[in-house]
C-alpha cells in the first residue's frame, strides 16, 4: 500500500473542494485550481476530509495513487497558501527588474532577457539581485523558476549566474598549472 496514497487529505477552512468523477475543484479565498485525476483512481470527499483509493495493486495503479493525492494535496495547500521558490542572481553587472509584468534579465548577454509569467504566477524584485516567484500551482511556479534559472545557470568556477536561494554551488578550483613548464 502507498503509504503517501492512503493518507488522507484534510481540507483547511475557507477551502471548498468539489468532487465530480474524476475532475477535482478546489477553490480558495482567491484562487480555483482544477485537475483531471486518472480514471483508476477513485477520490472521496467525507466531510472535511479527502480520501484517495485504488482498485488494485497494479504497477500503473499504484504509481498513480500517490501521485493522485499529492496533486490534490498540492491545489489545497496551494490556494490556501500560495507556494514560493526564490532566485538569486549573482555576477557583475547582472540584476534583474520588473517592467509591467514582464522580469527583465541583465544577465551578462548584449541583449535583456525579458520573460512573461503565466497565468496565476506573479513575479516580485525586492532588490536587484534576488527574485521572488509565487502562486497557487505548484507546477506553474516551479516550471517558471526553472525556466528564470536555465537563461543563465550558476557557473562552478565563480558562482556567477540565476541560482535557487537554498542552491548550494560546488565550487572549482581554476588553472593550477599556471607559469610551469
Amino acid at each position: 500500500m502507498s503509504r503517501i496514497g492512503k493518507m488522507p487529505i484534510v481540507i483547511p477552512a475557507g477551502v471548498d473542494v468539489t468532487v465530480d468523477g474524476n475532475l477535482v475543484t478546489v477553490k480558495g479565498k482567491k484562487e480555483t485550481l482544477s485537475a483531471n485525476i486518472h480514471p483508476n483512481i477513485t477520490v472521496e470527499k467525507d466531510g472535511d476530509t479527502i480520501t484517495v483509493t485504488r482498485p488494485n495493486d497494479n504497477k500503473e495503479n499504484r504509481s498513480l495513487h500517490g501521485l493522485s493525492r499529492t496533486i490534490i494535496a498540492n491545489m489545497v495547500n496551494g490556494v490556501n497558501e500560495p507556494f514560493k521558490k526564490e532566485l538569486e542572481v549573482n555576477g557583475v553587472g547582472y540584476r534583474a527588474e520588473m517592467k509591467g509584468k514582464d522580469l527583465v534579465l541583465k544577465v551578462g548577454y548584449s541583449h535583456d532577457v525579458i520573460m512573461t509569467p503565466p497565468e496565476g504566477v506573479t513575479v516580485e524584485v525586492p532588490n536587484p539581485n534576488k527574485i521572488v516567484i509565487s502562486g497557487a500551482d505548484k507546477q506553474k511556479v516551479g516550471q517558471f523558476a526553472a525556466n528564470v534559472r536555465e537563461k543563465r545557470p550558476p557557473e562552478p568556477y565563480k558562482g556567477k549566474g540565476i541560482k535557487y536561494a537554498e542552491e548550494h554551488i560546488r565550487r572549482k578550483e581554476g588553472k593550477a598549472g599556471k607559469g610551469g613548464k
